[in-house]
């Protein structure tokens, strides 16, 4: 993603903005609330309302889609969205396995196919295929919502994830879980992009971070360098604040992830 520039008539909300993930990297976009972080997820993934403008470039595998719906882009520069209101993201009176399978009908004509592949699915994110698969969205634990949320972006077998704010409403446990299904969802070559403004979870979770403030990109590092040494006073407020809300049974940071190495190609640019 080069200069991405996202305005609503003169006002201008992201200012350009400009990242790129590697294949298999897990980057998080962190900021506090109105900094932009989920309206640049929402063009990563061609999610952006048809009122505002796009301008830049996005790339998903070398081609080009800044400005192009989801529903218009080729599967193989496509990004999967999972939003932070499982809830609302998911038909309540639609059973999980019936998402699974209207998600699953294009790359899957046989019935037969599918029914293998939404047990797959289910089982990546830790649900089991026979319990959770005839339920309905509200017979679920938020947890286990926000996993079957996970899943369908995995039956998009997009090959880069978007996770906005999917911690947020959760309790610590739950969290954990999601972070957990992510992390093994997230593998080479899929990349993550992971929205949050929580610097803990970013820390947990992802190699990479880059903060948003006001629509522009202030710091773009590795997470150790951006807990040790935050040089922007936006970033070194979400540090602060991660620390001080810092619980025995949720430590700020355990052991941070490993760096991606530099060789990797870029997936999102």
């Amino acid at each position: 993603m080069t200069d991405l520039t996202v305005s609503a008539g003169r006002t201008t909300l992201l200012s350009g903005v400009t990242f790129r993930v590697a294949a298999g990297e897990r980057v998080a976009l962190v900021g506090r609330s109105g900094s932009g972080k989920s309206l640049t997820a929402s063009a990563v993934a061609g999610c952006t309302s048809p009122d505002l403008t796009v301008r830049g470039s996005i790339r998903l595998h070398g081609t080009p889609v800044a400005g192009i719906p989801a529903a218009r882009r080729r599967p193989e520069s496509r990004a999967a969205m999972v939003f932070q209101e499982s809830a609302a993201a998911l038909e309540p009176v639609t059973t999980v396995r019936r998402h699974l399978d209207l998600a699953l009908r294009r790359r899957h004509p046989s019935a037969g196919d599918r029914r293998r592949a939404i047990s797959s699915v289910l089982r990546a994110v830790d649900l089991d295929p026979d319990t959770v698969g005839p339920r309905r969205p509200a017979e679920l634990s938020g947890g286990q919502r926000q996993r079957v949320c996970i899943a369908l972006a995995l039956a998009a077998d997009a090959p880069l994830l978007v996770a906005d704010e999917p911690t947020t409403a959760l309790d610590v446990v739950a969290a954990r879980t999601v972070v957990d299904t992510l992390r093994a969802a997230t593998t080479r070559p899929r990349g993550l992009v992971f929205v949050t403004h929580d610097l803990a979870v970013a820390a947990a979770l992802c190699s990479r971070v880059v903060v948003l403030d006001g629509g522009v990109v202030v710091e773009d590092a590795p997470v150790r360098d951006v807990l040790d040494r935050p040089t922007h006073p936006a970033t070194a407020d979400l540090v602060a604040r991660a620390r001080s809300l810092a619980l025995p049974s949720r430590p700020f940071l355990s052991s941070p992830p490993a760096r991606q190495s530099p060789s990797s190609p870029a997936l999102a640019s």
